[in-house]
């Protein structure tokens, strides 16, 4: 019998787990997705899919084990779905760096226009056009987690004024957090709104009419969060209107049906939640599940643990 004992979702996360060495004597890695039977009552270490893998940990039900190991960072819908007894991680460092680089692409192509370059080259049309700069614009991060303090280091070379928000007010060594009940007053002077909090009952809705009507004429929001924190009629709403410009990751509803009417504007950039999706992952999250082996070898608490079914 094993010491411990590991399932992998797939060959691709175990391949990246075996090529950072040999594992440690007495661990075995079992793949198993989930789709079927528990391949033992007693598993260490469980590592869920990456897409839809909240509905799947029903099959934990009746299995024992030290840790589940998602490989995602949010975790909104996982409670309703875990069944008792049960020690859950999320992906934290595995996906902040790819969900920062998609940020800063979504804001540069809306602010240089790159949208509108495409749609002209598909038409063999030259529209050279000045677009506004991210240089010297007001950019307000509204959560300040990981993928926040991300995003905020690869803003930094960009020359721009960030003012950043979390769910409470705070200092730090670079200076004032602002709490998220302070957006009135901070909404009006934002040029670009980048949303990255947790989808949590007090950010569901967050993005909605009022918040929107408070910006400037002009102002880019991004949404990098979740789809449920925006309010897509009221997105829809300003878009289709022209006074706000829109880059999403995530929408409410997700997929975004077929012919959605945000997908013909041509100040709305959508991408289809692939903020963690690059080479990145892999490798990351190989060297996570290697961290949370040793650990749980050691018999030391693991990483990330963010909930207790």
């Amino acid at each position: 019998m094993p010491r411990l004992l590991v399932t992998l979702p797939g060959a691709t996360l175990r391949d990246a787990v075996l090529a950072l060495g040999p594992l440690p004597e007495g661990v075995e890695l079992v793949l198993w997705d989930l789709d079927s039977p528990a391949p033992a009552d007693a598993i260490d270490l469980v590592v869920p899919p990456y897409m839809g893998a909240s509905p799947k940990l029903a099959a934990l039900q009746g299995v024992r084990t030290r840790l589940v190991q998602s490989q995602s960072i949010g975790y909104d819908d996982v409670p309703e779905h875990l069944p008792p007894g049960q020690v859950f991680a999320n992906a934290a460092s595995v996906h902040e760096t790819s969900t920062a680089e998609l940020t800063l692409a979504l804001v540069l192509a809306a602010q240089r226009g790159i949208p509108g370059f495409v749609r002209a080259a598909e038409q063999g049309r030259w529209a050279p056009i000045r677009a506004a700069s991210l240089a010297d614009r007001r950019v307000l991060l509204v959560g300040y987690g990981g993928v926040g303090r991300a995003i905020e280091a690869r803003l930094e070379p960009f020359e721009v004024e960030v003012t950043r928000v979390a769910s409470r007010a705070r200092d730090d060594e670079h200076g004032r957090i602002h709490g998220i009940d302070e957006l009135p007053s901070l909404l009006p002077e934002a040029e670009i709104v980048i949303v990255g909090v947790p989808l949590t009952d007090a950010t569901t809705g967050l993005v909605d009419a009022e918040f929107l009507a408070a910006l400037p004429d002009g102002a880019l929001v991004v949404n990098i969060a979740r789809g449920r924190v925006a309010d897509t009629d009221a997105i829809l709403a300003e878009a289709a209107s022209g006074r706000l410009r829109f880059a999403l990751d995530v929408t409410d509803p997700e997929p975004l049906p077929e012919h959605h009417p945000l997908f013909g504007l041509p100040n709305v950039l959508i991408s289809p939640h692939v903020g963690g999706a690059s080479t990145a992952m892999m490798p990351r999250m190989a060297r996570l599940v290697r961290r949370q082996i040793d650990r749980l070898l050691a018999g030391e608490q693991p990483l990330n643990v963010v909930l207790e079914s």
